[in-house]
């Protein structure tokens, strides 16, 4: 199916294994550069507008993981765990057909873009891995994880609101986890307006599944280092010792480099997305910046 949209975007479905993926295609015939492929990870093509927009002049793909807005699986609460989204990844830029592309993924996209690249690094020249979340590969794992899972069991136990409140408290800690802050209970939702009635669903994305197949995923770092992909580690300049801040300088370490510091923080691509404003315009800038060095 194909459909076109008011900027000129197509929208494509593609059945695989488990489920069925959509994904936006914005064609530039005209480029010579490698299509830009935006992804992360429960969010959608639905945070990429804006950074899209200042990209006109390639072609640039978006898409929803299996599991998150469009993209439907077949069993809701499958794992479904960085592999297989790797594999979803290598799917849909086999079928635009375009050659290899460059990306940029955050947060548990970049988590998804590792093991894409460990297991096809032909199918990307360039990737910006922006803030993954990788509690497993920091130095207190074990506590940082067990917060990651702090987080799951709220969810669970008291729904939405509940895991949402915890959620924040986690991802906004600054410095290292410890066993007492791991095991510390989440706030009163009421304090984000966040609802605190509990509807019965379990079927959240991000709290029911990637909030522990992406924090504890353990990449093939042997074939992420052996992969011809030029690899770049992001971390925002605004996110301080947070966890995906932390994630990136652990990720850049099993590499022998350095994070490039991008503007804003977590969400600095965003420009009024799912009601975030970050830096979209300097955020645009550095990413094109680190693309063209690749040239």
């Amino acid at each position: 199916m194909t459909t076109s949209t008011a900027t000129q975007a197509t929208t494509h479905t593609l059945d695989v294994p488990g489920a069925t993926l959509t994904y936006d295609v914005r064609r530039n015939d005209a480029s010579t550069e490698p299509p830009l492929f935006l992804i992360g990870s429960p969010m959608g093509a639905g945070g990429f507008p804006t950074l899209a927009s200042h990209f006109a002049d390639r072609t640039v793909i978006t898409y929803d993981p299996r599991g998150s807005e469009r993209s439907q699986k077949a069993d809701p609460m499958d794992p479904s765990p960085p592999e297989v989204h790797g594999d979803d990844l290598h799917r849909i830029i086999e079928a635009v057909g375009l050659g290899s592309v460059d990306m940029f993924a955050s947060s548990g996209g970049a988590v998804n873009a590792l093991a894409l690249v460990a297991k096809h690094p032909g199918d990307v020249r360039t990737l910006v891995s922006h803030e993954p979340p990788l509690a497993s590969a920091l130095p207190d794992r074990e506590h940082a994880m067990a917060a990651a899972r702090a987080i799951h069991e709220t969810y669970k136990a008291r729904g939405w609101g509940a895991g949402m409140a915890h959620f924040i408290a986690v991802t906004s800690l600054q410095g290292e986890f410890t066993a007492e802050s791991a095991a510390q209970p989440g706030p009163d939702p009421t304090m984000f307006g966040l609802p605190t009635e509990d509807d019965g669903s379990r079927v959240d994305p991000m709290l029911g599944i990637n909030m522990i197949t992406a924090t504890h995923y353990e990449p093939d770092w042997n074939a992420v280092r052996a992969a011809s992909t030029r690899i770049i580690v992001a971390a925002g300049a605004e996110s301080g010792g947070t966890m995906a801040s932390r994630g990136a300088s652990a990720v850049a370490q099993r590499l022998g480099t350095e994070p490039v510091i991008f503007p804003g923080d977590h969400g600095g691509f965003l420009g009024g997305e799912y009601g975030q404003q970050g830096k979209p315009e300097e955020f645009a800038e550095k990413l094109r910046e680190v693309l063209t060095q690749a040239d």
